[in-house]
């Protein structure tokens, strides 16, 4: 488990998306900003963090060419 001082802005927008899907009835809309909401959850797993590194690793044990 990642434990940081500092919430991803991702995070934060998944807050706002889910705190809005909770005063809704159930239906379409409210299905929308939770699915909105489980993206960007994801994105904030997918953020490097400050000590990682920004390029993607390649499962071959090298680095890739970007």
């Amino acid at each position: 488990m990642r434990i940081s001082t500092e919430t991803s802005a991702w995070l934060l927008q998944a807050r706002d998306f889910l705190y809005e899907a909770r005063r809704l009835k159930p239906g379409p809309e409210r299905n929308d900003l939770r699915q909105t909401a489980k993206v960007l959850r994801e994105l904030a797993r997918l953020e490097p963090g400050p000590n990682q590194d920004w390029r993607v690793k390649t499962g071959s044990g090298s680095e890739s060419a970007i």
